[in-house]
């Protein structure tokens, strides 16, 4: 499987291609989705942990398109270890929320148009910070969608156990202009570290509905949010 980083998520519609600018995110995005999803005994470029599938890096990055939307990536780089923990208030030890300590579900919505809800509670025993974003990847997709910089907050979220924090996925323009539009069947959520698009642990692997996903080259996702809410824009 393979990561994610990118733009944050609105409830205007995406232009059809990114800017060359998103395209040089994408690739470093790109190659942390991969750095949390390859190089698994299994041959799958997972490795189960719980509801999270830990991996390692490699990874191509295309523009998004019909024509790249199912190919696969090519290379196995190994990828860095995850951030160390941080002090929090009070001095109390924050580790990176990922997927071994939480519990990510996703949802598509009615409202806004659409757009698909990501959650992650914290099942661990320590307090988590989700940092920057989501990077998500359908299937073998090679290109990494962007994240909606508007979405950016002010303070990393964190959450004590049992806490959710949420993200939202604009999944295709609303006036058509999006292009490859096509049916995600599997889904892989990549956590970042301390630093940008660096390697945050175990990715996710959540079950999507039994009719798949559909989204087009205007995919994007938000930054993490601590209320549905504001993930979704409304």
């Amino acid at each position: 499987m393979h990561a994610f980083h990118r733009a944050p998520l609105v409830r205007t519609a995406r232009t059809s291609r990114p800017h060359a600018f998103r395209r040089l995110a994408g690739a470093a995005a790109a190659a942390l989705v991969v750095l949390s999803l390859t190089g698994c005994e299994d041959g799958t470029g997972f490795k189960d942990g719980g509801e999270a599938a830990a991996s390692s890096p490699a990874a191509q990055v295309a523009s998004p398109s019909a024509s790249t939307a199912g190919a696969a990536p090519k290379g196995s780089p190994t990828a860095p270890a995850p951030s160390a923990p941080t002090a929090g208030a009070g001095g109390q030890q924050h580790v990176l929320c990922n997927g071994a300590n939480t519990g990510v579900t996703v949802q598509p919505v009615s409202r806004p148009l659409n757009h698909m809800l990501i959650t992650v509670k914290n099942t661990g025993s320590k307090t988590c910070d989700l940092t920057y974003y989501p990077v998500l990847r359908f299937d073998e997709m090679q290109w990494v969608p962007a994240a909606q910089q508007q979405t950016r907050p002010q303070a990393v979220v964190s959450l004590a156990p049992g806490e959710s924090g949420y993200a939202g996925a604009l999944l295709s323009a609303a006036d058509g202009s999006g292009e490859g539009g096509t049916t995600g069947q599997r889904l892989t959520i990549a956590f970042q570290g301390r630093t940008p698009l660096s390697n945050g642990g175990a990715s996710a692997t959540p079950p999507l509905p039994a009719a798949g996903v559909a989204y087009d080259s205007s995919l994007s996702v938000t930054y993490w949010q601590r209320n549905s809410a504001d993930a979704l824009g409304s």
